[in-house]
């Protein structure tokens, strides 16, 4: 078990998508209003470790994986576009790009980073722990759990390092580079997992 947590926090509490927008939130004091945002991210990795638990590898076709990773490419730029039009209150201190439950649970379905975390553990590490039948459904949902906690961890610290720092043009202008590495993220993840499959 040891070896399935290691590599689940090793992956989903790396820089990405969904925990930059976990860091952006938190800085523009949003952690409370986008826990929703959180929670999809949680029930889209629910929804993946179950299915690929009970299914594996039979039901993923590797040739449409790319794909998928195009339409979470458009996704991403799509978020990208709504962190860089936010804007900040200092006086209520909130920024007007909201992130709901279902942006949360579509862009972590269609983000090929949840799929390189959940394929290895629900395919290989799963069958080789015992983890079967109802002990698949258990485990996905700590792991869940885990899931939920990676970009709510980057908000609250960036809630953290938002103290620091009151000024609306020092928000508006991470919330620029926040939309700037979400678009390279974006781009990489297209030369990664839909150029280079489709032209090999």
């Amino acid at each position: 078990m040891a070896d399935i947590f290691a590599y689940a926090i090793g992956i989903m509490y790396t820089p990405g998508p969904i925990n930059l927008l976990g860091l952006s939130s938190g800085l523009n004091k949003q952690t409370r209003s986008h826990l929703g945002f959180f929670i999809g991210v949680g029930s889209a990795m629910f929804i993946l470790f179950v299915l690929l638990g009970y299914l594996g590898l039979q039901m993923i076709n590797p040739q449409f994986l790319p794909y998928v990773s195009l339409i979470g490419c458009g996704y991403i730029l799509y978020i990208a576009w709504k962190v860089a039009k936010a804007k900040v209150q200092v006086s209520d201190t909130s920024a007007n790009a909201s992130l709901s439950f279902f942006d949360g649970l579509f862009m972590q379905l269609l983000n090929p980073k949840a799929l390189v975390a959940t394929l290895p553990i629900a395919t290989i590490q799963f069958p080789s722990a015992d983890i079967t039948g109802a002990a698949i459904v258990f485990w996905s949902l700590i792991l869940a759990i885990l899931a939920f906690g990676a970009p709510t961890s980057y908000s609250l610290a960036g809630l953290l390092l938002g103290k620091q720092v009151s000024r609306p043009g020092v928000f508006n202008m991470f919330n620029k580079l926040m939309a700037v590495l979400l678009v390279y993220v974006a781009l990489m993840i297209a030369y990664e997992h839909v150029l280079t499959p489709l032209m090999a």
